[in-house]
């Protein structure tokens, strides 16, 4: 049985990565990119379907677990009555053919065993096992094979390889799995020490130039290793999670595949990496973006490959019983067929961010600018699935309309900023539907009876994305329709101190059976807007509470579910963490002005009494969209 979600940890190499349980099980990988097809599927079934443990053959095992500062490189010690040993897991950085495990002595003597269930094509294919000349284990199925090579003794058991030995303080045995196309030569070996080294200052390197200076610098440099971990180097594509079909609530069908990029999630991550500081990995995600949406604009898609594909089509795996029981297992993801309105303001805002943060412009990026906006026009007033990609038909989101706004107004911005030599923009024409927009979603978003905004046009649902309304700049942080929507977000959406993204038991929007967690961007969100109208105590105890639900080594998953204190869906999720990011950030550049507020109170007292008192903090960066 695959453990908790927390239980679990990620070790990469921007190709592709592996979740290792706390007591030494690999119980995902898919080699050689994140959204090939697994080798080892545990995760979402059983042994039968493919693991890799080592750990002490003792029953009783006192086990802690860390990663070594600054880096992806995973450290977990055991200890026994008769000694302790130290496993150290990692992946060479860009590699995406290797995952190295070494098993050390630290004092006395410890029994270790080892248990390899190598199956392809997620838990399907049990490989023809075999030894090459050198002795090297090889496993073929179809096109795949995988070498381990170690000097520890091995011998099958029931179709599982397993290896007993027993390590002495001071002795090392390190085991490589090694990963290759069948018809092709075995993966040439690699020197276990040596690319320890190398891996560990890939990741130092990188790592050392993080944002610093906010109270939570450790998670933050954690997240954004993270965010770097799910990035397919190659293309500069970000997947949402490394993971398919960890359920937003256990033993349910909202279990969907995120080994995919999302346009959707391009504004915050671009903003996360580059207020995180690092230029280069932003810079190759507006590529992606780029690459990825151009050519015919009504073609465009709300999610694409990590590669820019954009056949992804959805199918079940029936032979997966499902992460405890959650069933259907799905790969591909149907919503690439979906109309999704909002995107187009996420990728518009994402190109303008970008600008706006010195990156230099794309001559390409412009002309598909241009197209997509054309499109845009045609399209806005359409009704569409939305940002949570519901499955009970279209309808007139309102955070939909609100991006088509942000489209637009960011459209505008651009040209006024820096007009373009060359085809000329229609900015009037594009003012006058900037003004339409915004007038239409005031005047059929906004209910004055419940004094919020509402999830569509004459519903009285709520729904979290309204909480991005002031964030991007539609409407002042300050305007009493946003301060009444987040006001009644906390009152209806809040549950046990997290913020849901809508109520699930609506059937006519969602579409699905069941529930879900706490959707955790959705109470990042909720904390941006208590930091944009001063209430920064507030939002520092929900920031607290939601690194709290992080785990052991600050990997979050997609949701919090409050009533099993359990983290469910998708991990670890990009989004959770890019929200983290900007959140912590935000509120870090807050402080000046919650601090100059304060003072100014103080003043006006002080004032009152003939006094005067010190100077004023300075103003803060404005947020994001503003």
């Amino acid at each position: 049985m695959a453990a908790r979600i927390e239980d679990y940890a990620l070790v990469g190499d921007c190709r592709t990565a592996a979740l290792i349980s706390r007591d030494g099980s690999v119980d995902w990988l898919c080699f050689p990119r994140f959204d090939a097809s697994a080798c080892f599927a545990g995760l979402l079934g059983t042994n039968e379907h493919g693991f890799w443990r080592i750990a002490p053959a003792a029953k009783h095992v006192e086990t802690s677990r860390r990663y070594r500062e600054g880096t992806l490189v995973l450290e977990t010690r055991h200890r026994t009555r008769d000694g302790a040993v130290l496993v150290t897991d990692y992946m060479p950085a860009g590699d995406g053919s290797h995952l190295i495990r070494l098993v050390e002595g630290v004092h006395g003597r410890v029994a270790m065993r080892m248990d390899l269930a190598i199956r392809f094509d997620y838990g399907s294919a049990v490989p023809w096992v075999s030894h090459n000349e050198w002795g090297d284990l090889r496993a073929i199925s179809g096109p795949h094979k995988l070498v381990l090579r170690t000097g520890a003794p091995l011998h099958g058991v029931d179709q599982t390889t397993v290896s007993e030995f027993t390590v002495k303080a001071g002795e090392t045995v390190a085991f490589t799995l090694s990963y290759g196309a069948s018809h092709e030569d075995d993966p040439p070996p690699v020197e276990p020490r040596k690319v320890l080294a190398a891996t560990d200052s890939f990741w130092r390197d990188w790592s050392r130039h993080c944002a610093s200076g906010t109270p939570w610098d450790d998670i933050l440099k954690r997240s954004l290793l993270t965010l770097k971990a799910l990035i397919y180097m190659p293309t500069g594509g970000i997947v949402a999670a490394p993971t398919t079909s960890l359920p937003e609530q256990l033993g349910g069908v909202r279990n969907w595949d995120y080994r995919f990029c999302w346009l959707r999630d391009s504004t915050f991550t671009l903003l996360a990496l580059m207020d995180g500081g690092f230029i280069e990995e932003a810079r190759a995600w507006r590529a992606w973006l780029l690459r990825a949406v151009a050519g015919n604009p009504e073609q465009a898609h709300i999610l694409y490959g990590i590669a820019g594909e954009r056949l992804l089509p959805e199918i079940e795996l029936d032979w997966l019983p499902g992460y405890e029981g959650s069933k259907p297992v799905r790969v591909g993801n149907a919503a690439v067929a979906q109309f999704q309105l909002d995107v187009y303001g996420e990728l518009f805002d994402a190109l303008y961010q970008a600008r706006r943060r010195g990156m230099p412009d794309d001559r390409d990026g412009w002309r598909v600018g241009l197209a997509l906006m054309e499109h845009l026009e045609k399209v806005w007033n359409e009704p569409d699935e939305g940002i949570w990609e519901v499955r009970g038909g279209r309808k007139h989101f309102v955070h939909s309309k609100v991006m088509a706004w942000v489209a637009v107004d960011r459209a505008i911005r651009t040209n006024e900023e820096r007009p373009r030599a060359g085809r000329a923009a229609p900015l009037d024409r594009w003012r006058a539907l900037r003004d339409r927009i915004h007038a239409e979603v005031c005047e059929k978003g906004f209910d004055p009876e419940l004094n919020s905004f509402v999830q569509y046009y004459g519903s009285k649902e709520l729904d979290a994305s309204l909480l991005l309304i002031a964030h991007m700049g539609f409407l002042p942080q300050e305007d009493p329709r946003v301060v009444g929507t987040v006001e009644a977000v906390g009152r209806h959406l809040m549950r046990d101190g997290f913020v849901l993204r809508y109520d699930t038991e609506d059937q006519r929007t969602d579409g699905l059976p069941g529930g879900e967690g706490a959707f955790l961007p959705c109470s990042f969100w909720y904390a941006d807007n208590l930091i944009g109208l001063g209430r920064c105590d507030e939002a520092r105890e929900l920031i607290e509470r939601l690194i709290g639900v992080c785990n052991d080594l600050g990997l979050v998953a997609e949701e919090y579910d409050p009533e099993e204190k359990r983290l469910v869906g998708n991990f670890p999720q990009a989004f959770s963490h890019v929200a983290l990011v900007n959140t912590i950030l935000n509120y870090s550049r807050a402080l000046g002005p919650a601090r100059e507020r304060s003072e100014a109170r103080g003043r006006e007292a002080a004032e009152e009494r003939g006094h005067a008192i010190g100077a004023p903090a300075p103003a803060a960066a404005a947020p994001a969209g503003a």
